[in-house]
């Protein structure tokens, strides 16, 4: 399938409150790369599988939480189609000149009504995931912790979530895999969001404050992968929230964790192709309980309401 404008969720900035005992999480326990550490100390990370310099950015600052997430466009053509689209709904850009980081080309920086800071880019540096592009093996040596093979998706939380929907999927062309409703099916809860064949690139539920992080996302391959996290989560001390479980909304087997700075991570695996003329899910209120944790069949009251 060819895509022409959005193709996936690209990188997340995170605020940790502390460097050192961060990067560790990430790179020991997580199993990220590091790619890069810059002048004004932000350390870049990436994924094993993933060919562009980095997914992951980590900030210090006194606050833990997320800075912005950012989504990789097909090209610097579409990208400025999407700018123009976006200056036709209304919204209001800050362009990031090409050369204002090492290996990022020009980027476009707006606040969705959710209150999150999102950002689109066409061009990145890529370093390769440590394999030949000619007749390669299926990994590469050296990797630790659970390494994932890329950064799959955030979930986002916030007050105006028809309007963060209808940005996404209006103006951005995502389309909606999953959404959730109440009873009596007159508003909407939750909102799954597709670029292309995932599940979701990124997820918002309705929440009333603006501009909370729920947690970013990171693809392993399998529930004998995701048996390998729980075990390394207990080794490393790791606080746990909740798994290895399933979801019911996108059926991806999943164990959920925390860094050091309170930020919540997801290794997640499985799930459905979602290809254009897939039909929308919807989810009641009354089977939440079903829909987010499949197995135990009830809600847990710290997943959903602890964000940072």
């Amino acid at each position: 399938m060819a895509i022409k404008g959005i193709m996936r969720a690209g990188s997340v900035q995170l605020r940790v409150k502390e460097m050192g005992p961060a990067v560790r999480h990430y790179t020991e326990v997580l199993g990220l790369i590091k790619s890069h550490e810059g002048n004004d100390g932000r350390v870049y990370l990436k994924a094993w599988d993933e060919h562009d310099h980095h997914s992951v950015v980590l900030r210090e600052a006194e606050t833990a939480g997320m800075d912005h997430m950012a989504f990789k466009v097909s090209d610097n053509d579409a990208l400025l189609g999407l700018e123009h689209a976006l200056k036709n709904a209304g919204v209001i850009l800050t362009e990031i000149p090409e050369g204002t980081d090492e290996v990022t080309g020009r980027r476009v920086r707006f606040t969705v009504p959710t209150g999150h800071t999102i950002e689109l880019y066409a061009e990145m540096e890529r370093v390769g995931n440590g394999l030949s592009l000619d007749n390669p093996e299926v990994c590469p040596d050296g990797l630790k912790g659970m390494h994932p093979t890329r950064f799959d998706h955030c979930l986002l939380y916030g007050d105006d979530l028809d309007g963060s929907v209808k940005l996404f999927t209006e103006v951005l062309g995502l389309q909606m895999a999953e959404q959730v409703v109440t009873s009596d099916r007159k508003m909407l809860i939750g909102a799954f969001l597709t670029a292309a064949t995932k599940p979701h690139d990124v997820a918002f539920i309705r929440s009333p404050e603006k501009n909370r992080f729920h947690h970013a996302s990171f693809f392993v391959e399998s529930w004998s992968d995701l048996q390998l996290c729980a075990d390394i989560i207990t080794k490393h001390r790791v606080p746990l929230d909740i798994g290895p479980t399933r979801h019911g909304i996108t059926r991806g087997g999943t164990i959920y964790f925390f860094d050091p700075s309170g930020n919540r991570n997801e290794t997640f695996c499985g799930g459905y192709i979602h290809y254009p003329d897939r039909p929308t899910l919807t989810w009641t209120e009354d089977d939440l309980g079903r829909g987010i944790f499949y197995y135990d069949r009830k809600l847990n009251e710290r997943f959903l309401s602890v964000t940072t």
